[in-house]
């Protein structure tokens, strides 16, 4: 078995359709149906069922595309770890992040290390914590940075630092004026919180229960930008970190209210990688300067 025939199998696995696998990997339709017929009398069974509608995976096709991708994304990792072992200094890291994370720490950390190794690229894929870590255990990413991450087997925590979630309003909302706010005051204005897949929209509930509230939000969104820009215009409250709108507080447009008797939700940062996956040089760097910059920036490390 070739590993031309993985790729082609697993490009077919994302389009299901034999003509735009073709197109994506510029070939021949016919040469594609060789490379799946070939991977057919390997494993010795029909992966593929062929109809004018389109591909369907048979099951032990579904077997096999479960671990197709996995396994070529590890063999890109160990070229990686290759072109380590000759001193090249350069590589692509993935990284899955919380996006509550980017601006006060994951933006102004890779903006740092992309100045003394400038021919590493990056890719970086907002998601929530389970999906993040999800992300580092089928090997689809090198480092994730997370918030309310659940304990995994497969990963491991390099790093960690401690945030507080506060109100944020808009300078001209009327609770702009509030020296803090108490979960009874904030549950009287719309809200703008992400769904129930994201750890915080479910600490966020837990932490209105808590207190004997109900957490009925106006706007249900997964889009920091959303939210942000739903406070902006004062149709909205938000809990953010702080440092996640320190731009707009410089500039006036944002104020953060604190929780009345420091009840805030406090949460940690993970920096996470895969336990049993030697990172590359490139994600070993940035990791170290990840950790570097939470250690060094971030006050409530722990």
């Amino acid at each position: 078995m070739q590993i031309r025939a993985l790729i082609y199998f697993d490009e077919l696995v994302r389009t299901r359709s034999m003509r735009a696998a073709a197109e994506r990997l510029n070939v021949q339709p016919t040469a594609l149906a060789r490379q799946i017929d070939q991977l057919e009398h390997f494993f010795g069974t029909t992966l593929v069922e062929r109809s004018s509608r389109g591909i369907q995976l048979t099951a032990a096709g579904e077997l096999l595309a479960a671990r197709a991708g996995k396994t070529l994304r590890e063999l890109d990792h160990v070229n990686q770890l290759i072109d380590d072992l000759q001193g090249l200094k350069r590589g692509h890291v993935h990284i899955q992040a919380s996006g509550a994370t980017v601006a006060n720490l994951l933006a102004p950390a890779l903006a740092d290390f992309s100045l003394v190794y400038p021919n590493i690229r990056f890719s970086v894929t907002i998601a929530s914590a389970s999906e993040a870590i999800e992300a580092l255990s089928s090997a689809r990413a090198d480092i994730a940075v997370t918030l309310f991450s659940q304990p995994d087997a497969a990963t491991k925590v390099r790093s960690r630092a401690q945030i507080v979630y506060d109100v944020i309003a808009a300078s001209h909302h009327p609770a702009a004026q509030l020296k803090e706010i108490t979960i009874a005051q904030l549950a009287t204005y719309p809200l703008a919180v992400p769904d129930a897949s994201y750890g915080a929209r479910r600490a966020f509930d837990a932490w209105f229960r808590k207190a004997g509230q109900v957490l009925d939000p106006v706007f249900v969104t997964g889009s920091l930008e959303m939210q942000r820009e739903l406070v902006l215009r004062g149709a909205a409250l938000t809990l953010l970190p702080a440092q996640t709108v320190a731009r707009e507080r410089r500039a006036g447009d944002l104020v953060v209210i604190p929780v009345a008797g420091g009840a805030g939700i406090r949460t940690p940062i993970d920096l996470c990688v895969a336990g049993d996956r030697q990172l590359s040089f490139a994600a070993s760097k940035l990791v170290d300067a990840i950790d570097r910059f939470m250690r060094e920036q971030m006050i409530h490390a722990v």
